[in-house]
């Protein structure tokens, strides 16, 4: 039994993070390789969800797990984001319970990443650890768009709760700290799907106190 393992969401300073992983029989490889899956970024969202349907009918087993903006800021207080990382990808593994995987490694040193893996699951595990992972295996990106169209749906549910668009929650995205922006300035803080630990979030509550004192002056 081997599982691929790949996350989406680490850094958006908005929305959760998931961490997907299915179990595929090894002999079932090549059904997973001739509906073809790629890396999920190089799709576009409506091939995303027809290919996660199928992906569904054909792994043994999925696990998604769902790390909100809230768990992530209380744990980088006591651990550093690599180690968020590993600690997630190792809970996904317990679910799955492989004899070999194959992860995207979330850290910039990919062999450590593994290492890191081995050491903390429970069991003997042989593990594939490479940066675009799931570009190079279709095991992982079949893994990357269970995570992302899981996380794409989170997204939207948080959009119809606020009644706002907030974009796609990354920093680099203008839509999003433009959503930031205003609602810091409307509320006066964050709102809880956002994550304060982030520079992105500390940067526009310090300008936003900065305006609120430079209007207090006069």
């Amino acid at each position: 039994m081997i599982a691929g393992i790949d996350e989406a969401g680490k850094g958006p300073v908005l929305g959760p993070m998931c961490v997907a992983g299915l179990l595929v029989d090894e002999n079932k490889l090549d059904n997973i390789t001739r509906i073809g899956v790629k890396d999920s970024k190089k799709l576009t969202p409506k091939k995303r969800e027809a290919l996660s349907v199928e992906i569904n009918k054909l792994a043994d087993k999925i696990f998604i797990l769902e790390v909100s903006p809230g768990q992530i800021d209380e744990l980088r207080k006591v651990i550093t984001m690599n180690e968020i990382m590993v600690a997630c990808y190792v809970k996904v593994l317990e679910e799955l319970r492989p004899e070999s995987a194959f992860v995207d490694a979330a850290d910039v040193i990919a062999e450590r990443f593994g290492e890191n893996i081995k050491k903390k699951y429970s069991s003997d595990l042989n593990i594939t650890s490479e940066h675009n992972a799931d570009e190079k295996y279709p095991i992982v990106s079949a893994a990357s768009i269970l995570a992302k169209v899981r996380r794409d749906e989170l997204v939207r549910n948080i959009e119809k709760k606020a009644g706002i668009e907030i974009g796609s929650g990354y920093p680099s995205d203008r839509k999003t700290i433009t959503f930031l922006e205003n609602w810091v300035r409307e509320h006066g803080s964050l709102p809880d799907f956002a994550r304060s630990s982030w520079e992105t979030s500390k940067n526009i509550i310090e300008r936003s106190r900065k305006s609120q004192r430079t209007i207090t002056d006069y």
